[in-house]
């Protein structure tokens, strides 16, 4: 008679992510249609990624319920593959420690997202062997992303692996995505500090030396934007249009590189706290999921890196990254399917009999 009534709680404890989320990817597709009316701008972009976000998400979700830990390890080679098939800059190119650019972007965040869910897969693996394949595959991301040209997707895997190994014996996983999150307020608090040349010179020449003059211009001209347009925004995808530093370059379409300022500008205050609210609720169902602390605790870490990347670099201007993102996210909160037994959830079934004390608390 417990087993109908644990089920049951599992099933309400992931109910109200799932609204949340409706909610907030709805306010993103509508809210990129209004600014994109008030100023003709082009949301189909926007439109994408939020479709890939969902679709990425609802894989998840249901494949995570029915073979988790396989359907992880095949994520983590499917994103290990596909850096490697986009990294153009392998064996040793492009090593300076900047922020990552164009199709650099790319594979730093499929790195970050395919050692995610190798550990993802590793943590909740029941069997040795798996886990140790596992383990070794996200070593193999790690020593693999210099030679790849990209030292932020090294820096990304690396905090990953170590946020997996410190969550094992993490006991509460709110303290840690708490953490998480504030790491990721840091970063994007930063990065609109450089833009603002708010931070103290020694500093601020230290940060700008790393990013070039030329990043630090496009994110100048994404808070003149900001203030420009504070509501709406300029429009979707409107910003190599209007910025000053763009229009000087060659590059085609450019972006502001830095996935808040660029919704600052193209989509105003509106726009910038719905991206700040999509990745709340990524944590909130991280903090709600049935899955085990290490595996909500590893996704998180996974998905904060990306976060971090994004504030620095156009990560999220890639559909396969926003897809793998989702993606990650719907495995590590996917519920048992109906008539499994919770074990069948991304966790051992040790975490079945040995609730965390979080979990025990709600």
């Amino acid at each position: 008679m417990a087993a109908p009534a644990e089920r049951s709680s599992v099933r309400h404890r992931g109910s109200a992510p799932d609204v949340v989320g409706v909610v907030v990817l709805g306010g993103c597709a509508v809210w990129a249609l209004i600014s994109a009316a008030g100023h003709g701008g082009r949301p189909e972009g926007v439109l994408l990624a939020v479709l890939a976000v969902t679709a990425g998400y609802a894989c998840g979700r249901i494949s995570g319920s029915l073979a988790p830990v396989a359907t992880a390890c095949v994520v983590a080679l499917a994103g290990f593959g596909a850096a490697v098939a986009s990294g153009h800059g392998m064996f040793g190119t492009g090593m300076a420690l900047a922020a990552p650019q164009g199709d650099t972007s790319a594979v730093a965040g499929l790195l970050v997202l395919a050692a995610g869910a190798a550990s993802c897969a590793a943590a909740a693996a029941g069997h040795t062997a798996v886990r140790a394949a596992m383990r070794l595959l996200a070593l193999m991301i790690a020593v693999a992303a210099p030679l790849l040209g990209s030292v932020a997707g090294f820096i990304g895997v690396l905090g990953v692996l170590l946020c997996s190994l410190a969550a094992v014996r993490m006991r509460r996983r709110l303290v840690g995505l708490a953490g998480l999150a504030l790491v990721t307020g840091v970063v994007v608090g930063t990065s609109w500090a450089v833009a603002e040349q708010a931070l103290p010179e020694g500093l601020a020449v230290s940060l700008e030396g790393q990013l070039t003059q030329h990043q630090v211009g496009l994110w100048r001209d994404a808070v003149s934007m900001a203030k420009e347009y504070p509501l709406l925004g300029a429009g979707p995808d409107r910003f190599g249009d209007l910025s000053p530093t763009a229009t000087q370059s060659l590059e085609p379409h450019s972006k502001p590189h830095s996935a808040p300022l660029e919704q600052a500008a193209e989509q105003g205050v509106v726009g910038v706290s719905l991206l700040a609210a999509v990745f709340g609720w990524l944590l909130y169902g991280l903090a709600r999921s049935p899955c085990s602390t290490r595996v909500a605790l590893t996704a998180g870490a996974a998905l904060t890196a990306l976060a971090a990347l994004a504030s620095v670099g156009n990560a999220l201007s890639f559909t396969p990254v926003t897809a793998g993102a989702g993606l990650l996210a719907g495995l590590a909160t996917a519920r048992p399917a109906a008539g499994a037994v919770p074990a069948q959830a991304l966790g051992t079934t040790e975490d079945v009999g040995r609730l965390d004390p979080e979990e025990a608390d709600r």
